[in-house]
């Protein structure tokens, strides 16, 4: 232990006395570090910004999407009855239906076409849907006498921005005119959308909104038992719905792989080969400075340094320089990865940031040090096999 202590403190002795010769290789090294690192947490983030925006369009990992269809269309009473056998028998909290219909509202610029989305209150949490003001569904305002709508920024400023304390109401028009109730709001899908709601199935019956006909039946279900639960619904629901055709896949974004990896795989390649670009640079500064240091081995050598502690001298002088380049290099990259301008860029649909990865961190700087072994163990096998005698006349 104490020679390893006394080695590392050689080491930066050395690094003090020649710092100049080797700041240029180690500002390289930091800056590969730097970018290194930067690709991991700046993949990351994006993957979380990424799955953050396929959650809202596709659901959670991991999705099932169930439908029924037949040359004539499957009894709505027995289909409900199925699904509600399948989320008994395999324990499933979230789910929901999911259809489309199109309804007009009274505005106070006129009347508007709205495209409602009729769902149960476990597609919030499936979608990861961002409700900025007032909430989503509870599970008792399907028995509201006014239905619960959340709307979209485009719908409540077609509405007029009503107050959703005082006065969230707003007019539905149709063959039944129907009064609704804002309870929430999300945020547009992209500028400019049209006006859109959600509604719950069950008040939509009741307010005599007809739906487009594609309804489809959605369920949250863990990633490792998705593929199990896929085959074994499908059985259950083809043999309560025989001659008829059952589809149940999964919707998610994880269901083909980690779209992300590919990318950051090829990136983090390039990164690394310009850290391989600043570990030459290394190599040839340490390479000169041992030539520049012979005299001194020689002398050291002749007062009885045995070459174990030459050879663990000259390559912690390295491994230091570079781990000093690893810790700046992993700073820097901090500040770009948490720098709130890059987070909203990357990562524009994610209302909380994650942390710094750890892993990210820990990878910047085992290959500084990494780099600083390799390019300090060539020069430090050029100070072992120096003669004694032939230093000293050097």
């Amino acid at each position: 232990m104490t020679g390893i202590i006394s080695a590392l403190v050689e080491a930066w002795q050395e690094l003090r006395i020649n710092k100049t010769r080797i700041l240029l290789a180690l500002v390289g090294v930091a800056l590969s570090v730097a970018a290194l690192t930067s690709v991991v947490g700046l993949g990351n983030l994006a993957r979380e910004g990424f799955k953050a925006s396929s959650e809202q369009n596709g659901g959670r990992a991991a999705t099932l999407g169930i439908g029924v269809f037949g040359p004539t269309p499957p009894d709505q009473q027995k289909l409900e009855e199925a699904y509600q056998g399948v989320i008994d028998r395999y324990g499933i909290t979230y789910y929901s239906h999911s259809d489309q219909a199109q309804h007009s509202f009274q505005s106070p610029y006129g009347v508007q076409q709205v495209n409602l989305q009729l769902v149960d209150p476990g597609y919030g949490v499936i979608h990861r849907l961002d409700v900025r003001q007032g909430g989503w569904f509870a599970a008792d305002d399907e028995n509201r006498l006014a239905p619960a709508l959340v709307v979209s920024e485009g719908f409540y400023n077609a509405a007029g921005r009503p107050n959703l304390t005082t006065n969230p109401k707003v007019q539905l028009l149709g063959t039944q005119e129907t009064t609704a109730v804002i309870i929430g709001v999300v945020p547009d899908q992209f500028p400019q959308a049209p006006p859109s709601a959600f509604m719950l199935t069950g008040a939509a019956d009741r307010a005599d909104i007809s739906s487009g006909g594609f309804s489809q039946f959605k369920l949250w279900v863990g990633d490792d038992q998705a593929e199990a639960l896929k085959l074994a619904i499908t059985s259950d629901l083809q043999r309560q719905f025989p001659g008829m055709q059952v589809q149940v896949d999964r919707m998610d974004y994880a269901s083909y792989g980690d779209p992300f990896a590919t990318v950051q795989l090829a990136v983090g390649g390039i990164a690394g080969l310009v850290l391989l670009l600043g570990a030459v640079g290394m190599l040839n500064i340490s390479m000169v400075t041992v030539r520049y240091r012979v005299r001194e081995i020689g002398i050291r050598r002749s007062f009885g340094a045995t070459s174990q502690r030459i050879f663990l001298g000259v390559m912690m002088e390295s491994v230091v320089a570079t781990a000093v380049a690893g810790i700046v290099g992993v700073m820097i990259s901090v500040a770009v990865v948490k720098n709130p301008w890059i987070q909203a860029h990357i990562a524009p649909g994610l209302k909380e940031y994650p942390g710094f990865p750890v892993e990210a961190a820990i990878l910047g700087l085992g290959s500084a040090v990494l780099v600083g072994a390799l390019a300090g163990a060539i020069p430090a096998l050029v100070a072992v096999r120096i003669k004694v005698i032939d230093a000293i006349r050097f």
